[in-house]
């Protein structure tokens, strides 16, 4: 894959029920991600989907009362129209239930059976419906006569019966010779060092099949067997691609995938089992796991089950997506859990984007409106004031790629706002209003700078509220194609002349 392509994906969502604010928030992280490569002229693929087989969907369609396919159907329409609600921008949407996808996992699976990864036995062991996961001995917890997971909470089931293996054992030593030749595999390092430290206690073969339930993709030659679910769900990373057709284009333009936005919940499956599949059919593994934590309410985590969930469908109608997807992306950090709440929501909204970014973007808006009929003119007399917001600004914008190329939103996030903050206080320190009289070129100069300044962080805010800044952008006369991060690299933004529209109020305060 070339340097300047990119490849992101979220999880592939089960939609044995309605949407949350988790699925919201890694698919926002994704698109904000996918954004920002594009803003940086990066040719981008940006997946997410439905996961639709096995024993948890099986249940919800009896209990539905519909046949699976028709379940599906249903319900991953309600995901895939989240992707608009959300303001998505991904290329694709994959469904588990494609014809596509099927042939990419038979293809797939023929290969672990072709290199002797694969073999047939009998399984014994705890199994949670609600995980689609097994788990060990000393993963299981008992309370009240009932087993759970320590891991997840989930109830698990003791399950005897024939299965296809995946020898996982045999990978244990690769896969951490993998992981320490690839140290940025399994981000953020609190994971990678999860991940490692599981790894290191070893690795049991893992089952593959399953016979007691009959959703799902039919094992090849051995039709009573269906396709454990994560092997079949993992493979959408590469079915998207077109694989098993590894010469086309999309395959060869954007595997080995970018980064798979998930959340912490599915790190084993992702970290582990993933590049081991990979590796054993001798197929790059993605340059990037990046694991975020979980949403919570109060101090739990956000589910269904708990009756804790927060509609980010409600919050949409009731505040703007622009405001749901700045909230998130600023109060939870990306690599720990976030606790949101609707307080803390609207002091986001009235702190940051209303009396910040969009107090800063209407007040100059607006005078030059009043007092320069739309346009402003710049000499090239720069002050002291001029060239120390310019170097402070430079200075905070730096290292914005790295922090986006290693997930790291939340300091990008911070400088920015820190622009923002530095733009406002060099207007209130330079005064144009009082300047229209006594000295209009300097008036105009400051105005000019404020516009420069503004663009900016339009442009490097564009991916996390998309709506908010495309306004300000088009109120800046900014063409499309100028709407790039070119500026970090010295690139000028505008010339001497700069001509407006009217710009309406971006965000009201909440009160």
């Amino acid at each position: 894959m070339k340097r300047d392509n990119f490849y992101i994906t979220t999880p592939i969502y089960y939609p044995s029920g309605s949407p949350h604010m988790g699925h919201a928030y890694s698919s926002i992280v994704a698109d904000v991600f996918a954004r920002f490569k594009r803003n940086d002229n990066c040719k981008v693929f940006f997946l997410t989907g439905t996961d639709e087989h096995g024993l948890k969907i099986q249940k919800a369609a009896e209990k539905a009362n519909l046949e699976p396919l028709i379940f599906c159907d249903k319900i991953s329409k309600v995901f895939e129209n989240l992707t608009k609600k959300l303001n998505l921008s991904n290329d694709d949407f994959i469904r588990t239930t494609e014809k596509r996808h099927h042939n990419s996992v038979n293809d797939l699976w023929n290969k672990l059976i072709n290199s002797g990864d694969i073999y047939l036995s009998k399984y014994k062991g705890w199994y949670s419906v609600s995980d689609e996961a097994y788990y060990n001995d000393d993963e299981i917890n008992e309370k009240n006569g009932k087993k759970f997971s320590t891991f997840s909470g989930s109830p698990v089931e003791w399950v005897e019966e024939e299965s296809f293996f995946f020898k996982l054992s045999s990978w244990q030593d690769k896969l951490l010779k993998f992981y320490e030749e690839n140290d940025k595999f399994i981000l953020p390092l609190s994971r990678k060092n999860e991940v490692v430290n599981f790894v290191k206690k070893g690795l049991k073969d893992l089952s593959v099949s399953r016979t007691s339930f009959t959703w799902g993709i039919k094992v090849p030659n051995n039709q009573k067997h269906v396709i454990y679910v994560w092997l079949d769900a993992l493979t959408n990373y590469l079915s998207a691609l077109n694989y098993p057709d590894v010469s086309n284009s999309l395959f060869k333009d954007f595997w080995p995938a970018s980064v798979h936005v998930i959340g912490k919940d599915i790190l084993r499956f992702h970290a582990i089992y993933w590049p081991a599949f990979l590796l054993a059919a001798k197929i790059k593994p993605p340059n990037r796991v990046f694991g975020h934590g979980w949403i919570l309410s109060g101090d739990e985590k956000m589910s269904k089950s708990r009756g804790n969930i927060l509609n980010p469908i409600e919050i949409i109608d009731n505040y703007g997506i622009d405001e749901l997807r700045y909230y998130l992306m600023k109060e939870v950090s990306h690599g720990s859990d976030g606790n949101i709440s609707l307080k803390s929501l609207e002091n986001c909204i009235n702190s940051d984007l209303a009396n910040n970014y969009g107090n800063l973007c209407q007040r100059i808006f607006s005078f030059i409106k009043n007092n320069c009929n739309n346009t402003v003119k710049k000499n090239h007399i720069v002050s002291e004031a001029d060239k120390k917001l310019v170097n402070e600004t430079e200075t905070l914008t730096k290292d914005l790629r790295e922090n986006m190329d290693n997930q790291n939103l939340n300091s990008y996030l911070k400088s920015v706002i820190n622009i923002s903050f530095l733009t406002n206080k060099y207007i209130n320190d330079e005064e144009p209003w009082k300047l229209k009289k006594s000295d209009a070129q300097k008036m105009n100069n400051i105005l000019h700078l404020s516009l420069v300044q503004i663009a900016k962080i339009s442009i490097l805010l564009n991916p996390i509220i998309p709506e908010a800044t495309s306004k300000v952008l088009n109120a800046l006369n900014l063409e499309k194609n100028e709407r790039n991060i070119s500026f970090v690299d010295g690139k000028e933004i505008f010339s001497d002349e700069i001509k407006i529209k009217e710009l309406n109020i971006l965000f009201k305060k909440i009160t």
